[in-house]
C-alpha cells in the first residue's frame, strides 16, 4: 500500500467518525425535551429553523398543533403531546401560544416557560383584555360571520412579518390558522409563570403585540428577557436567538 492510499484511508475513517457525532450535545443535566406551540394567524410549520437549530444541538423537538378554536381546546392539545414525553420539559409559546403555555404550562412534565413575542397573562386575563390595555399598531384583524379572527391579506406582510420575504409572507397570509373569538376571550385561571421560572423575547419591532405590553408582561413576571429587533414573527426571522434562549431555559 502505497503512503498516499494509507493517507486517504485515515482521511476517510477520521471523515466517517467525525459523521456519527452530534454537532453539539445538549449540556449535561439539560432538559432534553423542547416543545413549541405557535399562536394565532400561523402554524407549526413556522418552527422549522429553530427546530432544527435544537435537534443539532442534541434536543429532543416537539410541535404542538392547537386547533384555535379555544383555549380549553389548546391547552388539551398542548397536554397531550407533554403527556407523551419521556421527561421534563421547556415549553415555548409564539403571541397567542403565550396564552396556551401559560395554563399548559401547569403540567408536570413542564419545567420552564419560554415567551417569543408572546402573551403573558396573569389569572383572569385573555388575549383580549390584554390588547385593549395596550393596543398594537396594527389594525387589520378581520373577523368572519361564524366567530373566527384573521389578518387582512392585504396587510399581512406589513403588520405580521415584514421582515420575511414578499413571497414567504403572501404564503403564510394564505394558509393562516384563524383563531377563535371564544379562544381570544377565554381567561387563564392559574399562570404556571408564578410557579415555574420563565423566559422571554420582545420583539421591538412587533405590530401584533405591542412592544410595550411585552415589556410590562415579562418585567411582572420577572422572566429572564431578551430584546431582538424583529416583527411579530421573530421565531421565523431570528432562530439564532430563538433557539438560543430556549437552550438557556433548558440548562437553568
Amino acid at each position: 500500500m502505497t503512503r498516499i492510499s494509507r493517507l486517504l484511508m485515515a482521511a476517510t475513517a477520521i471523515g466517517l467518525s467525525g459523521a456519527a457525532l452530534p454537532a453539539q450535545a445538549a449540556p449535561a443535566g439539560a432538559v432534553k425535551n423542547i416543545v413549541l406551540v405557535h399562536g394565532a394567524f400561523a402554524d407549526g410549520s413556522g418552527w422549522k429553523a429553530v427546530a432544527d437549530i435544537l435537534k443539532k444541538d442534541g434536543y429532543k423537538v416537539s410541535i404542538v398543533q392547537p386547533p384555535e378554536t379555544s383555549l380549553d381546546d389548546d391547552v388539551a392539545a398542548t397536554n397531550r403531546v407533554l403527556d407523551g414525553l419521556d421527561g421534563p420539559a421547556a415549553l415555548v409559546g409564539h403571541s397567542y401560544g403565550g396564552i396556551i403555555i401559560t395554563e399548559a404550562g401547569n403540567n408536570t412534565h413542564v419545567k420552564s416557560l419560554v415567551y417569543i413575542a408572546a402573551f403573558q397573562p396573569d389569572a383572569g386575563e385573555s388575549l383580549g383584555s390584554l390588547a385593549a390595555k395596550t393596543p398594537p399598531a396594527s389594525t387589520s384583524i378581520k373577523s368572519t360571520t361564524d366567530g373566527f379572527l384573521y389578518i387582512d391579506p392585504a396587510s399581512f406582510h406589513a403588520d405580521f412579518c415584514a421582515d420575511l420575504p414578499a413571497a414567504e409572507a403572501s404564503f403564510m397570509a394564505r394558509s393562516q390558522v384563524f383563531l377563535s373569538t371564544k379562544a381570544a376571550g377565554a381567561a387563564v385561571t392559574s399562570p404556571a409563570w408564578k410557579t415555574k421560572p420563565s423566559y422571554a423575547l420582545v420583539a421591538t419591532q412587533d405590530r401584533e403585540i405591542n412592544p410595550d405590553l411585552e415589556r410590562f408582561m415579562y418585567q411582572r413576571s420577572h422572566s429572564d428577557t431578551i430584546e431582538v429587533k424583529a416583527s411579530h414573527v421573530a421565531f421565523i426571522s431570528q432562530p439564532r436567538a430563538v433557539a438560543a434562549l430556549i437552550e438557556k431555559a433548558a440548562t437553568k
